[in-house]
């Protein structure tokens, strides 16, 4: 079984929320789940539920702050052990090509 989250964490702050935000991508290491951390969130990978859980939790905890927004959406693809790398593939090739973001 493959489980893959999509995990924002941001302090509500006025300013820059970076620092706060490395501590809870740092905060994933502890666990056994891989992650890509995008502009947006970090997509975040496991062979289990539980453990996805456990990382997202602790990456919510290490953020410093009165406020914290914290958002997490699961495909919990449970009859393929196919990873985000192989969801990402399979756009591409119906494209037939890379997603250039390119509007022009």
């Amino acid at each position: 079984m493959t489980v893959i989250g999509f995990l924002s964490v941001a302090p509500v702050v006025e300013n820059s929320m970076a620092s706060e935000v490395a501590k809870a991508v740092d905060a994933l290491e502890d666990f056994d789940v891989a992650y890509e951390t995008t502009p947006m969130g970090t997509t975040i990978e496991a062979e289990d539920i539980g453990e996805l859980f456990a990382a997202a939790q602790a990456a919510h905890e290490a953020v410093d702050g009165d406020r914290v927004s914290t958002l997490l959406k699961i495909d919990d693809k449970r009859t393929t052990t196919a990873g985000a790398e192989e969801k990402v593939a399979s756009v591409e090739r119906e494209l037939g090509r890379e997603p250039s973001g390119d509007a022009t």
